[in-house]
């Protein structure tokens, strides 16, 4: 338990060094903000899921001495817990039925469930950060009110003696506001799930080459979504056009659901270009088309979902066996 709480702690503070390195303001604080999970993450997955909550816990409270307690709390539902969490639910197994005189085996949290919790903590991540930001306004048009008043303070925006604003670069700046509300909370939700499923993919590599991952190496091409993720996508995206808070709160939710099914997209796209020679190009383009213009994943996801419901892995499977055959 004692090397739990050094490694714990070890790893608590560099995860808060990553987190803090924000205020520096250069572009490379920005990547290392977003692998500050990472050192929690590999301390859970690495040695146990207590050695990540004394990690949440430790860098929680670095962060609450050297800069306050919103920082503290931000550090703490954005990184520290969903860290945790997801170590948590990684070392989750139960014995599978063997055969008689058979060697037994563990059933180990499915991977794909894992996606769904990352998705899920980074809406919750993405409503918190918004609510706060727009001081807890429950009432939607407050919450744009409040939303906006508070990305105009952030980025500068002027209003002249005759009440017209002005920003630096932008034509229309009261537009660009407003955009900003739209867009910022949904788009909060899919970074934040993003973030949780890239670190816990690292965090399971550098554990696994290091020889320390506390579970098997999943099969990340066999991913799958619960069955009900799906409903839960129509819904949360006919839930938008209802308008109010619901809207807002469901644009998250979907935003995070579709980069769920993108996780799922991506790996129905590893299965079916496997033993091809453009295998390479066509997932490195697909990759570089997401990150460099982003609309792409929405097609991404389109494929997860369609494999949801067509099974186009499995066809694709027994239809290499057979051309075997």
């Amino acid at each position: 338990m004692m090397q739990f709480g050094l490694i714990g702690i070890g790893a608590g503070a560099a995860a808060a060094l990553l987190f803090a390195s924000l205020t520096s303001g250069s572009m490379l604080s920005i990547i290392l903000f977003y692998l500050a999970p990472l050192p929690v993450m590999i301390a859970g997955l690495g040695w146990s899921h207590w050695a990540a909550l004394v990690a949440a816990t430790a860098g929680s409270l670095a962060i609450a001495a050297a800069f306050g307690g919103v920082l503290f709390l931000t550090f703490l539902v954005g990184i520290g817990a969903p860290a945790w969490w997801l170590c948590y639910l990684s070392a989750l197994g139960r014995p599978f039925p063997a055969a008689p005189g058979g060697t037994p085996e563990f059933e180990w949290y499915p991977p794909g469930r894992l996606v769904l919790w990352a998705a899920i903590l980074g809406a919750v991540f993405a409503l918190l950060v918004s609510l706060s930001m727009a001081n807890f306004s429950l009432d939607a048009d407050s919450f744009r009110s409040e939303l906006g008043a508070a990305f105009s303070q952030l980025f500068g925006l002027k209003t002249g003696a005759d009440g017209a604003a002005s920003f630096p670069g932008i034509r229309n700046p009261v537009r660009f506001i407003e955009i900003m509300v739209t867009v910022v909370p949904p788009a909060a939700a899919v970074a934040a799930t993003v973030t949780n499923v890239v670190n816990l993919w690292l965090a399971g590599r550098v554990a696994k080459f290091s020889g320390r991952l506390i579970r098997p190496w999943p099969d990340i091409a066999a991913l799958t979504l619960p069955p009900l993720t799906a409903a839960a996508l129509a819904a949360a995206v006919a839930l938008t056009f209802t308008g109010g808070m619901v809207a807002i709160i469901a644009s998250v939710a979907a935003a995070s659901l579709i980069m769920a099914f993108a996780v799922i997209g991506f790996a129905v796209l590893h299965t079916v270009t496997r033993g091809q020679t453009s295998r390479p190009l066509l997932i490195g383009s697909a990759y570089a088309s997401v990150m460099v213009f982003g609309w792409p994943v929405l097609l991404i996801a389109l494929l997860g979902l369609a494999d949801t419901f067509l099974h186009l892995r499995a066809r694709f499977a027994s239809r290499k066996s057979v051309s075997k055959v």
